[in-house]
């Protein structure tokens, strides 16, 4: 069975590629001439010159068509000369070297630096000391970095009013920026005043742009860093930390200021009004006195023996009804006003027995001995005559 194979191998020699392409380019060379012979016509000179001058045409009628992409403007220039500006979209346009479109990004935002670049825009080795370093208005020098974004709104203006706007935009920020910087004073600017500042700026430079018809919107002005220069710089700080202090202490000594002074005033007014609230009292109780002092005078000039006495009990009677003592009348009968024990617990007035003669009341059927046990012994009596 292998040697069966092995014969058929040797029968079957491998393809020969090299044979086999020029047997087809042959019979393609045939084909072709036969074709030319049959349509001799159609190969003439002037009518194959016209087949590709027309192809030409076609194709460079072509190239005119040109697609503008999203946030893009198409300025179309005719021999240089501005013709259209074109808006996102396919277009149209007379080819080369008739025609020409310069796309322009309007929607991009781009950006200018002050006083540093752009390699690396916070670190202090990136510091431009020829943008940076400016005087101001109280003769002090101040490094300020600055940077400007701004956009494109007017294509056909942004190619053809200004030769160079991104290095025109610059030198006008620098100038700008000199100018408002020499009209503000060092602590101005390095405290309070930056937005200020940049509000400032931004507007000068914007109305700047107009007037040169630049087609530029400044977006925004950010000012990265102001600071005294470097061999300064400790002082610097140090005139800062002082100032922060005094101003520190200023708050401190006016919240201060704002919690004692109320406090006084509510103090003062208080003291008034129990001032006068004394005085009203004791106006209405002399004046009280007065009234019942002419009352008693009607009185004594009608019975002056009753009222002397009535007015001698009733001091009697103030005067005995701050003390615990009782008072008892040997000479007559005692009259016991109780209770007792709650008259002692509250040291309330003790209880009086008077006499019957001083009193003007019935006398009390009470037995002696039952008195005599009540009283204390220790109480010695006390006989007051009017």
């Amino acid at each position: 069975m292998s040697s069966e194979n092995h014969d058929a191998d040797k029968q079957t020699p491998p393809p020969d590629w090299k044979m086999e392409f020029d047997k087809q380019w042959k019979i393609i060379s045939a084909k072709t001439l036969g074709f030319y012979h049959q349509h001799k016509d159609l190969f003439s000179f002037y009518k194959l010159t016209g087949f590709l001058g027309g192809i030409l045409v076609l194709v460079w009628l072509v190239s005119g068509i040109y697609i503008i992409d999203q946030g893009n403007r198409g300025v179309v220039t005719r021999f240089g000369a501005y013709v259209d500006t074109t808006q996102p979209g396919p277009h149209w346009h007379l080819p080369a070297p008739m025609e020409a479109v310069n796309v322009v990004n309007v929607e991009q935002q781009r950006y200018i630096e002050v006083g540093y670049s752009d390699m690396s825009r916070m670190s202090k080795s990136s510091m431009i000391p020829q943008e940076s370093l400016m005087l101001t208005a109280d003769e002090n020098i101040i490094a300020v970095r600055l940077a400007v974004q701004y956009q494109i709104n007017d294509a056909s203006a942004y190619l053809f009013n200004v030769k160079n706007n991104e290095a025109t935009l610059k030198q006008l920020t620098e100038s700008v920026l000199r100018g408002v910087i020499g009209r503000n004073s060092m602590d101005f600017v390095l405290t309070e005043g930056r937005s200020q500042i940049v509000a400032e700026i931004k507007e000068q430079i914007q109305v700047a742009m107009d007037e040169y018809q630049a087609g530029i919107s400044v977006a925004s002005v950010n000012m990265q860093d102001a600071q005294p220069p470097e061999e300064v710089q400790g002082a610097f700080e140090d005139a800062i930390r002082a100032r922060e202090d005094k101003q520190r202490l200023i708050n401190e000594a006016e919240a201060y200021s704002n919690e004692v002074i109320p406090k006084a005033r509510g103090a003062a007014a208080r003291i008034l009004q129990e001032a006068e609230a004394y005085a009203a009292e004791k106006v209405a109780k002399a004046k009280g006195e007065t009234e019942r002092f002419e009352q008693l005078l009607v009185e004594y000039d009608k019975n002056p023996g009753i009222t002397r006495k009535r007015l001698y009990l009733e001091a009697k009677e103030k005067l005995y009804a701050s003390t615990n003592k009782i008072v008892v009348d040997t000479d007559q009968p005692p009259a016991l006003y109780m209770p007792m024990q709650q008259l002692t617990s509250q040291q309330a007035p003790s209880v009086s027995l008077v006499n019957e003669n001083e009193t003007g009341a019935e006398p009390a059927n009470i037995d002696k001995s039952i008195a005599h046990k009540t009283a204390p012994k220790a109480f010695r009596p006390s006989r007051s005559k009017p």
